[in-house]
């Protein structure tokens, strides 16, 4: 489909080089150590003190940059995998 993934969380690149190791991701982990990127995409909450705590969320991007869709979950949400894909195929046509 030409998508390409990326995961990014608030965690140092460091713990991030070896949380990828250890999971076996095959994509990369970005690191959002200052948290401009959470409140770059408006997904910035305080949570239990804590500022710019992101909220777990997943973008989908045209092939142009621009956002095509975005979806929001809970904390003890992950995303639905098969809603993604689909997002996808439909974005490529």
């Amino acid at each position: 489909m030409g998508v390409r993934l990326f995961a990014i969380s608030r965690d140092s690149p460091y713990s991030h080089k070896s949380w990828s190791k250890q999971q076996w991701l095959p994509y990369p982990l970005l690191s959002d150590w200052g948290g401009q990127a959470v409140r770059a995409f408006g997904v910035a909450q305080d949570l239990d003190g804590l500022v710019d705590t992101p909220v777990r969320s997943a973008f989908l991007f045209g092939a142009d940059g621009t956002l095509a869709a975005a979806w929001r979950y809970g904390d003890d949400e992950v995303p639905d995998v098969d809603r993604l894909l689909a997002a996808a195929r439909g974005l490529s046509g």
